[in-house]
């Protein structure tokens, strides 16, 4: 079996996964084994959970920051950063230190299990591992969960919450002929990240091209008429920017909420790897068949030939259970809608 590629992206990169969870419970799976990712992975997602995962300790600390799921099912023994000392980081970081943690071991002494739980772990599921027996133990668990994301938005924290599921926001006050007009008057933590990064730019200040497309677009606003979305491209990310609403109204003039997200190609194609266990060249050859491209076109940007294009693709229409080029983009196309909504092909 080819290796799984790790759909976790670097540090500064911001999950595209849309994290409803309203509607579904985030498990993170930690698991250095691309058999039992899948075994897990596929049984969890047909039970309507939203699923991520990571293959490495490290990985897992990264994924768990930026995405901070409702549980972790976590490896004990891995290469590497082991599962023990993989969950007292996340006991130890405030931010991840509430998410249960249920162990997969294959280690049935007392002491290993005992070293479980004292690492931070609430249970543990023995291997093989049965999912019917994790689902069961994770429905105990995610109750608190449930409970204090409702205390959450009864809280009014629900815009501070956005940047834990890769959306990020702030406000900017328009007040023309104001000393405040164009400034930026509150932002999320990850919208500051991501205005230093795209536009190198800091609070109280509003980057030109975003106060020059806010200004252009108030008038649709304000007769709640959504206006073009603001899309900034830096190599294979970009950030698109979304003019929610106004928010309350202040003495010195109007304050405009802006939701922006981070959307990584990368990570679109890791998401497309682990659907359709392709391997990562199967992946990215599939992802640009998508974005309309020939097998010409796709050799260039990869460094591959036509013809080696062409015997990667031919494995991913067996993979995929079909016949055609418009076949397998429209699969993908489908799942990466599922998993990305703002994906543009």
């Amino acid at each position: 079996m080819n290796p799984m590629p790790d759909p976790s992206p670097p540090l500064d990169h911001r999950l595209d996964q849309t994290l409803d969870r309203a509607n579904s419970d985030v498990v993170l799976i930690v698991d250095d084994v691309p058999d039992n990712l899948a075994v897990l992975h596929d049984a969890l997602d047909e039970s309507g959970y939203t699923v991520l995962v990571a293959t490495s300790g490290e990985a897992a600390l990264q994924r768990a920051r930026q995405a901070l799921p409702d549980i972790v099912l976590l490896d004990a023994m891995m290469p590497g950063m082991d599962g023990f000392e993989v969950a007292r980081r996340l006991k130890a970081m405030p931010e991840t230190a509430h998410i249960p943690i249920i162990f997969m071991t294959g280690l049935t002494e007392t002491e290993h299990l005992v070293a479980a739980l004292h690492a931070g772990g609430v249970d543990y599921v023995t291997k093989p591992i049965k999912p019917k027996e994790v689902m069961a133990r994770m429905g105990v668990h995610l109750q608190g969960a449930r409970r204090a994301r409702q205390e959450a938005r009864q809280a009014g924290q629900a815009r501070n919450a956005l940047d834990a599921f890769g959306y990020a926001s702030m406000t900017v006050r328009i007040h023309a002929g104001g000393k405040d007009d164009g400034r930026l008057v509150w932002q999320t933590p990850l919208a500051r990240e991501l205005m230093l990064r795209y536009y190198g730019t800091a609070a109280p200040q509003t980057p030109a091209p975003v106060l020059d497309w806010l200004r252009r677009h108030l008038q649709e606003a304000e007769c709640q008429i959504e206006p073009p979305r603001l899309v900034s491209e830096q190599g294979p990310r970009r950030l698109t920017l979304r003019l929610h609403q106004q928010t309350e109204g202040s003495d010195s003039g109007n304050d405009w909420l802006i939701v922006m997200r981070e959307i990584s190609d990368d990570a679109v194609v890791a998401a497309i790897a682990l659907s359709f266990k392709l391997t990562g060249r199967e992946a990215e050859v599939l992802y640009w068949v998508v974005k309309g491209k020939v097998n010409r076109d796709i050799g260039d940007i990869l460094g591959a030939s036509p013809a080696t294009v062409k015997k990667h693709l031919e494995r991913v229409y067996a993979k995929l259970g079909v016949e055609t080029r418009t076949a397998a983009a429209g699969r993908a196309m489908n799942r990466i809608r599922q998993l990305h909504p703002q994906f543009e092909s």
